[in-house]
């Protein structure tokens, strides 16, 4: 990271260890501390999802799916199997990847609104196996008896202890993330996103890397799914349904595509949006956030990010790196 993100990645975990104590006091807003909860699960998901549109200029509409992946495979793992959860957490990450590799692979062929057609298609599948197969996922029902996460023996019954435990995920990931962007596959995914052919015939292996940060999203999304599973215990398929890929997509847009700050912003925002504001819509909830993202689309097309200068990871261009660089 640059000494810029560094100044605001230690900015940004000041405010999140100080959270808990400001909130909690104040029983107003106390719920607060489980909106941010929330908050930080989705982050994970929209961290992976900017890598994917905003530095690898590919859209997905699946993020939902293997968000539901991980938590089913987390969830079936420890209910039906009695598997101890931290054990069944990787094993959700690797079903998600797995699936993205395969998927991928024929879809990635695909530019724009055809590949975004394409992962809906997928979406809506995953919706439709969560839903049919009772016997596993209890169908639309739902599936409980999950179990909690514990530590050393000592489960996380804490909000205060979840929010730690996820926030820290979120900034392992951020570091990861900005890692990545600031390697050699990072410059060869913004190349990609500038002109593909161009990055192709640089050198650049632009199906490589395109499948790698797609798997690296769902993987993303496949551990925010787990750390979902085991903190509300309880799943449903309407959690992981198209609705969810849009308020996904949603929360990248509104704080930022090309900038994981951006999207980290925008996640919070849009969470305490769609928890605490948006109920009063009732049955027209979906046409806010389609207002919204009309909104932010014509007047905000950069996000909310553009506004703050907080554009972590440039996206100037530099010369493509062929696969043999350093």
């Amino acid at each position: 990271m640059s000494r810029k993100d560094w100044g605001i990645f230690l900015g940004t975990m000041l405010v999140i260890a100080a959270f808990p104590w400001l909130v909690k006091p104040v029983k107003a807003i106390s719920h607060y501390l489980d909106v941010m909860v929330f908050a930080g699960i989705f982050s994970l998901v929209s961290i992976g999802l900017s890598m994917l549109m905003g530095y690898g200029g590919q859209i997905s509409m699946a993020q939902a799916a293997f968000f539901g992946i991980g938590a089913y495979t987390s969830g079936i793992l420890t209910s039906h199997f009695g598997i101890n959860p931290w054990a069944a957490m990787p094993v959700g990450i690797l079903a998600s990847s797995l699936v993205a590799w395969l998927i991928g692979i024929p879809a990635l062929r695909l530019k724009g609104h055809y590949l975004a057609m394409a992962t809906l298609g997928f979406g809506v599948i995953v919706t439709i196996v969560l839903n049919e197969e009772v016997e596993w996922t209890g169908g639309p029902s739902g599936m409980g008896d999950i179990p909690g996460l514990s530590l050393a023996g000592v489960k996380i019954t804490s909000d205060v202890a979840y929010y730690y435990l996820v926030w820290a995920m979120v900034f392992l990931a951020l570091i990861f993330c900005f890692h990545v962007l600031h390697s050699r596959v990072g410059r060869a995914l913004r190349a990609i996103h500038e002109e593909e052919m161009a990055a192709e015939a640089m050198g650049v292996p632009t199906a490589r890397f395109k499948i790698q940060v797609f798997v690296l999203g769902a993987a993303l999304a496949a551990l925010a799914g787990s750390l979902y599973t085991h903190y509300v215990t309880f799943l449903n398929p309407a959690s992981f349904n198209l609705m969810w890929s849009i308020r996904f997509v949603l929360m990248v847009m509104v704080g930022g595509m090309q900038s994981l700050w951006g999207a980290l912003l925008g996640t919070i925002l849009m969470t305490f949006v769609g928890n605490e504001w948006l109920h009063v819509f009732a049955d027209f909830e979906i046409l806010a956030y389609g207002a919204i993202l009309l909104l932010v689309a014509l007047f905000l097309p950069k996000g909310l990010v553009s506004l703050m200068s907080l554009r972590g990871g440039s996206r100037k261009v530099p010369a493509p790196l062929t696969d043999g660089s350093s």
